[in-house]
């Protein structure tokens, strides 16, 4: 019978230590975070692949040839972004993991407050800081999902010629590199409707993935901005809860000192009667 009992409290106190913990979760910051992960996840590796077709395009259909040495050509143009993209993977995947961080110091900095826990200055400092920064991450994840929407449309318009060439027949549209600073305005590179290359691009895969993984970047991209703008939403909150928290501190701490010293006076003077009568 008492094994029972002392199982049973066991088995209590385990879920009240499960919950407990469970409570302590800052869900706004989980859910910001994750939908951080899946948008640069999305980005970066769809990003990658899609300019590695990209890559591939140019050289089979457009024949367009990697330039000698290290010159600057859309070549490496392509493994300078692709450099970029390792590093913007790197970078907000710790950074997500800080923005974590801080939103467990700051959900226990509220939940504790009338605790052993106080809120320094410091931690104040910080989530400005974090507040700020976010802000020009979203900027910078608004300016890159610009960037991405380029490709996007330069493949929409080759992708819709290709599924238009029934329209097209007779017609003669072509496809030049050069408008879009590709090649340099000496090299002719143009691909035409009706030609044998213009054929084999739009019944190649590259082209279709290409597009699609463009697509993929994008919305990557947007979810990315989404993500930055709720953890704005999220630290501004807390930045407030924990300013309000403090003053609140400061407010029972003073109270306390107070009602320390009235208890001090009120000895002191019943002291001094009971001198008195004696």
């Amino acid at each position: 019978m008492e094994e029972d009992l002392d199982e049973g409290q066991t088995q209590k106190g385990c879920m009240e230590c499960c919950l407990k913990c469970l409570g302590g979760i800052p869900y706004p910051s989980l859910i910001a975070t994750i939908l951080l992960y899946a948008g640069v996840a999305l980005f970066c590796g769809c990003g990658h692949e899609a300019l590695s077709g990209t890559v591939t395009i140019l050289e089979n259909y457009f024949e367009v040839i990697r330039g000698p040495g290290d010159s600057l050509d859309v070549f490496t143009m392509i493994d300078i972004i692709k450099y970029v993209i390792y590093g913007i993977a790197s970078a907000f995947f710790v950074y997500g993991i800080l923005l974590m961080v801080e939103g467990f110091f700051t959900s226990g900095a509220i939940k504790d407050l009338y605790g052993d826990f106080k809120i320094t200055t410091c931690g104040r400092c910080i989530s400005a800081w974090f507040i700020m920064l976010t802000y020009i991450f979203m900027l910078a994840w608004l300016g890159v999902t610009a960037f991405t929407s380029l490709p996007v449309f330069m493949y929409f318009n080759i992708w819709t010629m290709c599924q238009n060439t029934t329209v097209l027949a007779g017609t003669s549209l072509c496809l030049d590199p050069r408008q879009f600073g590709v090649v340099t305005i000496g090299e002719e590179k143009t691909v035409c409707t009706g030609s044998e290359k213009f054929s084999k691009m739009c019944e190649s895969t590259e082209l279709d993935m290409t597009f699609h993984l463009f697509i993929c970047a994008l919305a990557g991209a947007g979810a990315a901005v989404i993500a930055m703008i709720h953890y704005l939403m999220v630290l501004s909150a807390n930045w407030a809860y924990v300013k309000d928290a403090c003053k609140m501190q400061k407010y029972e701490d003073i109270k306390s000192k107070e009602e320390q010293e009235l208890h001090d006076i009120h000895s002191t003077r019943s002291k001094e009667r009971l001198n008195a009568y004696t």
